[in-house]
């Protein structure tokens, strides 16, 4: 059975046809319209330009964004046009497939944990760090997404009272001191508190540059890179706590790093997690699929939607 995974993002429209086995056989992308009707539209498009070619049975959709319990509306998408709408039945309708929606956190660790990096674990987590961070937890091949549809909100706990703020308007969020944007933050502090010398410029200063210039042995860059270390350690931690996962795959565009940082950041999360030294600890582990994670994991959640013959999943 094949199906297709549609990744739905502020930019473009990404559509995959999807073999069982999680191989990507034909990727289509389109610019993101600005209006609901238009987005539909293209996705719909987009969607039988690929079913003209083979033989598709459904689609899956990953969106960053709020999705209902039952994972027919987006509630809220921020850099979507979709408020509250209904998707999943109108793309239903005019392709004549079904169409089922998931979180593109939820669909990328679905990908990791059937085919990639967490295959068969019983408990895993997904830490997605690019701009910021999403997360995301699977559970004997369950998602879990809390009573409303939209847990675990993993790049918003708070690790650091009045810390820096956040654009969800809390201030000291995991994400503001673990993500592409924070590195950046970081190596701005360091530059401007120590005029430490370095290679790196303070106006518009990007987590990609840090990177780069860590690679290169920048002593500001290496600095910023010890402290995302440091931070990603500590919500592993809390996250091992909470949920006890058996592998968390670290997956988003700060991933492509992470040889950079990830040894560093398994020790600092070995040394902080409650019972430190008596208990086994999560495989940390970087993710297997990259960008197409969420189109993988959404077209294998529609090929189980439909073999489980529900017209709805709860």
């Amino acid at each position: 059975m094949l199906t297709i995974g549609v990744d739905v993002g502020g930019t473009s429209v990404r559509a995959s046809v999807v073999d069982p086995h999680g191989e990507i056989l034909e990727t289509r992308r389109v610019p993101t319209p600005a209006t609901s009707a238009e987005l539909n539209a293209a996705i719909a498009a987009t969607v039988r330009a690929l079913s003209d070619h083979y033989p598709v049975a459904g689609v899956g959709l990953a969106v960053a964004g709020f999705v209902s319990e039952d994972r027919r509306v987006v509630r809220f998408a921020p850099h979507l046009a979709w408020r509250h709408v209904a998707v999943a039945d109108e793309l239903a309708d005019r392709l004549g497939l079904p169409v089922v929606l998931e979180h593109d956190a939820n669909a990328a660790a679905v990908a990791e944990q059937r085919f990639g990096a967490a295959a068969g674990a019983r408990v895993a987590a997904l830490v997605a760090i690019g701009t910021g961070i999403g997360g995301a937890l699977v559970i004997n091949g369950e998602v879990f997404r809390g009573a409303y549809g939209v847990a675990p909100e993993l790049g918003h706990l708070r690790v650091v009272p009045d810390g820096r703020p956040c654009s969800c308007g809390k201030r000291g969020c995991w994400e503001r001191y673990c993500s592409g944007t924070a590195l950046a933050a970081t190596a701005v502090e360091i530059l401007r508190t120590t005029g430490e010398p370095g290679t790196l410029p303070v106006a518009r200063l990007t987590g990609v540059a840090v990177a780069r210039a860590a690679e290169a042995d920048d002593p500001v860059a290496r600095r910023a890179m010890a402290e995302l270390a440091r931070w990603l350690g500590e919500g592993l931690a809390l996250v091992a706590d909470v949920y006890d996962p058996e592998v968390v795959v670290i997956s988003g565009g700060v991933s492509d790093s992470a040889r950079l940082f990830l040894d560093d950041a398994r020790d600092h999360y070995a040394a902080a997690v409650t019972g430190a030294g008596h208990r086994p600890l999560a495989r940390v582990s970087v993710a297997h699929y990259g960008d197409p994670a969420a189109m993988v994991g959404a077209a294998a959640l529609a090929r189980e939607h439909i073999n489980a013959g529900a017209p709805h999943l709860t």
